[in-house]
């Protein structure tokens, strides 16, 4: 058993169970991202967060202090 709390997580269900948690507005405040504050979609927050390492991070440290709270 690992213990990664992220251990077979998708990155695309971190985002989409963030999305339906927080919503947009609430995620861009939370985590000052382009891709959450224009035009926000899961699909162009996962194309950035695959490429940029420091995001993708933050994104999931939240996922991760979300979880108690789902």
């Amino acid at each position: 058993m690992s213990k990664d709390p992220l251990h077979g997580i998708t990155l695309k269900t971190i985002v989409e169970t963030l999305v339906d948690f927080y919503g947009f507005d609430t995620l861009a405040e939370l985590i000052n991202i382009k891709c959450f504050k224009e035009n926000p979609s899961v699909k162009s927050s996962l194309t950035f967060l695959r490429k940029t390492d420091w995001a993708r991070k933050k994104v999931e440290e939240l996922y991760i202090r979300t979880l108690p709270k789902l």
